[in-house]
């Protein structure tokens, strides 16, 4: 009877488990080890994921937030409001920070106030202090030097060794690549060596549908064609927003990777960029939405919503 948000076990995971008339839940470790009962660090109503080996946990007690290593060990003891998964080896943590609940009556929303954000190691190692939380930045990309990167889409912060930790920035790498990449060549050809092996497309009755990217470009070629040119014109409205991939849409195995072993999106290394454009007639309503996500080839159309039904 044991309950878990995990449909694939690495090391460790989340579990709940019924117990006479109440439950317990706890992390259960690939040997069978039990560790953290009552200790579940939830978000969203839902329990962490492991990521790298490494699973949050929170202290019912103090209500703090720490990290359980692969075999149920305390690598992060519970000593920070809150923290970040484990990514490439780091963790942004925030300690010292003030909860404040939201107003809403039966809602359990909060935020923090105030504190110190820092980017450690699974050792609980700070590597930079003053390090803000970022979501845009890329920590597989990691680079150290004696001076900072002049790379133009990497963002460098001081660490506590004397070093400059250097970071690709997604934004900026997304911007850089539409402006030099994308815009550049909008043949057909390269449309196709930019788009993801299928692309999907709303179209009424049916929804959702997937199609080759050879079919859809072909029959859809004229309207991206145009549809990008306005992002190089200057009254062009648009703008690009960041998400992750939508796992009741890419449901097949040719995006099980861009998931994790809950089923969520990995967004701190594949994440979406979402360009939406505006109408030139300000009379019009909606928007468009093209939408690439990042793989490990680069930046791939994947999803295009339009605010006319022309899509074939």
């Amino acid at each position: 009877m044991g309950l878990t948000s995990a449909n694939k076990f690495d090391d460790i995971i989340a579990v709940m488990e019924e117990d006479k008339e109440s439950w317990k839940s706890y992390y259960l470790t690939k040997s069978g080890r039990i560790v953290g009962i009552d200790s579940l660090y939830t978000f969203d109503n839902s329990s962490d994921c492991e990521n790298e080996g490494f699973i949050r946990f929170r202290d019912p007690k103090t209500d703090k937030m720490g990290m359980f290593n692969a075999q149920g060990k305390i690598v992060i003891p519970a000593s920070y409001n809150d923290l970040t998964k484990a990514r490439n080896g780091m963790v942004i943590v925030l300690q010292d920070a003030k909860k404040i609940k939201d107003n809403h009556e039966g809602c359990n929303h909060f935020s923090w106030s105030g504190g110190k954000e820092y980017l450690i190691d699974t050792n609980n190692k700070i590597l930079i202090e003053n390090f803000k939380y970022n979501d845009d930045l890329n920590f597989y990309s990691v680079q150290k030097s004696a001076t900072p990167s002049k790379d133009p889409i990497r963002e460098n912060f001081p660490g506590v060794d004397g070093q400059y930790y250097s970071f690709i920035n997604f934004d900026k790498e997304f911007e850089f690549w539409v402006k030099n990449n994308l815009l550049t060549d909008l043949s057909k050809d390269n449309l196709l060596k930019s788009s993801f092996d299928k692309i999907s497309f709303w179209k009424e009755p049916d929804g959702w549908i997937n199609e080759s990217k050879n079919k859809f470009i072909n029959q859809n070629y004229t309207f991206i064609k145009l549809k990008l040119e306005e992002l190089i014109a200057a009254k062009t409205e648009y703008f690009i927003s960041s998400d992750g991939l939508n796992p009741f849409i890419f449901e097949t195995s040719e995006y099980e990777m861009y998931f994790n072993n809950c089923n969520q999106s990995k967004e701190w290394l594949y994440p979406v960029k979402n360009i939406v454009i505006s109408p030139k007639n300000k009379s019009d309503f909606g928007q468009d939405h093209f939408q690439f996500l990042r793989t490990d080839d680069g930046y791939k159309l994947i999803s295009i919503s339009t605010r006319k039904e022309i899509l074939k």
